[in-house]
């Protein structure tokens, strides 16, 4: 590979996340005030996505179990992407779209956060997901691209769409990653103060 070739990966996202930073600051500022509220009464965030999005769920949950970049206790996400019991036997026994939806029925509760990754708004579980959180009356922060595909056609008015302005998945996934510790910070700042 050409170094050529390998400043404009670099320079491509770099532009995409000057822009995305104009378009998304006030949807990821909203997901931040609705995580926020929920913790703060108690409740917890549930995180999925498939492949790049599935890493991202737990990287997300990680963040917030552990830390971000400053002490504090713990605080209750969970990535619905890691037990993999849970996963083949719903993806056998069932069907594959149901894996998070199944986990969103089990342990989602009104009031609850559903963060749900997909690149192209369109993969059928995150979905399924989706539409098992808005049974229970659950919010969902949904980070999408391409437009946001059917999912961003699901949300209520009391949901939080980021829409990454793109169509390459890589970019897509790059500003996802941005995005999630932009929401990482803006928690421990909104429950902890600034650092």
């Amino acid at each position: 590979m050409t170094n050529q070739r390998i400043q404009a990966h670099f320079q491509e996202s770099a532009d995409l996340k000057i822009k995305a930073a104009q378009v998304l600051a006030q949807p990821i500022s909203q997901a931040i005030e609705l995580m926020f509220t929920a913790l703060s009464n108690g409740n917890k965030i549930l995180a999925c996505g498939n492949g790049g999005s599935a890493a991202d769920a737990q990287h997300f949950a990680a963040e917030l179990v552990g830390r971000f970049e400053r002490e504090r206790l713990p605080l209750p996400a969970l990535a619905l992407t890691t037990d993999t019991s849970i996963i083949t036997a719903v993806g056998n026994d069932y069907n594959f779209n149901d894996i998070f939806s199944k986990q969103v029925q089990a342990f989602g509760q009104a009031g609850d956060i559903l963060l749900a990754m997909s690149t192209s708004g369109n993969s059928a579980n995150v979905l399924a997901a989706v539409d098992a959180a808005l049974e229970r009356d659950m919010r969902i922060v949904a980070l999408t691209g391409k437009g946001g595909g059917t999912i961003a056609k699901r949300l209520t008015d009391s949901d939080v769409h980021i829409c990454v302005p793109h169509d390459r998945t890589a970019r897509i996934q790059e500003v996802h990653l941005l995005t999630i510790h932009c929401l990482c910070d803006g928690i421990d700042v909104a429950l902890f103060g600034e650092a």
